[in-house]
C-alpha cells in the first residue's frame, strides 16, 4: 500500500515495503547517526512520522505540530524500544511493526485498526542517559 499524500510539511517519505506485511520487527537505518546511541533506559527525543500498513494513511507525527517529541524509551510501544535500540543521534530509521509489537488486536484510535502493521520512520534528534 503506498503512503496517502501529501505528508506534513517537513516529513520524510516513509519507504513501505510493498507486498504482505512483516511479521517480525523491520529495522533499517535510512541515516547512520554519529551522536549517542539510545539504550534501554534512555530518553530520547526523535521526530517521527508512522503509517498504517493497510491503508497508507498517515496516523500521528510530530512534523504537523512543528515540535519534536521527547519520552523514556522504556515507556513507547515494544516495537519502538527494540527497534530504536543502539540509533545514533543524527540518524534516520524505518521501522516496521508488527501488530504483536504494536497495538495488538485492540488497536489504538480511529487510524489503527485491530491488528494492524506499522511503518515508522524516526529521526533520533537526542539521547539523554536516565
Amino acid at each position: 500500500m503506498a503512503v496517502e499524500k501529501p505528508l506534513p510539511q517537513g516529513a520524510p517519505d516513509v519507504p513501505v515495503k510493498v507486498g504482505e506485511p512483516p511479521t517480525d520487527l523491520v529495522v533499517e537505518d535510512l541515516v547512520v547517526g554519529t551522536g549517542t546511541a539510545a539504550e534501554t533506559t534512555s530518553t530520547v527525543t526523535v521526530d517521527y512520522i508512522g503509517v498504517a500498513c493497510s491503508s497508507g494513511v498517515v496516523f500521528d507525527d510530530s512534523y504537523s505540530g512543528g515540535q519534536t517529541a521527547t519520552f523514556p524509551l522504556a515507556q513507547v510501544i515494544a516495537g519502538w524500544q527494540t527497534g530504536l535500540m543502539g540509533m545514533k543521534v543524527g540518524g534516520t530509521r524505518l521501522l516496521g511493526i508488527p501488530p504483536g509489537l504494536a497495538y495488538g488486536s485492540e488497536g489504538a484510535g480511529p487510524d489503527i485498526g485491530p491488528n494492524e502493521t506499522l511503518w515508522f520512520v524516526v529521526e533520533m534528534k537526542d539521547v539523554k542517559a536516565a
